[in-house]
């Protein structure tokens, strides 16, 4: 089963990381504490819609650009579903 979570706090900190930037950092743009930002990054808090932009804003993206990329990693990583079909039945 694939977490909105997971693939947003993956997103978010692979972008901090490619910036160069701390938790620390961003946590204290976003005015949010660091331990919750951690949490979100880790996929293990869902972050309201408030607090996903202000994070955000914090890594200068915007909230579309960032749930575009998430959607990408959804569809990606979602396993087709396969239907065997018994010709003997047919």
């Amino acid at each position: 089963m694939t977490l909105l979570r997971t693939h947003l706090g993956s997103t978010l900190r692979s972008a901090r990381v490619a910036q160069g930037r701390t938790l620390r950092e961003v946590a204290k743009s976003a005015r949010v504490s660091l331990g919750y930002l951690s949490e979100v990054e880790r996929g293990q808090k869902e972050a309201s819609s408030e607090l996903l932009n202000s994070i955000c804003s914090a890594l200068d993206l915007t909230l579309g650009t960032v749930l575009v990329d998430v959607a990408r990693q959804i569809k990606i990583s979602e396993t087709p579903a396969l239907i065997v079909v018994d010709e003997a039945a047919a």
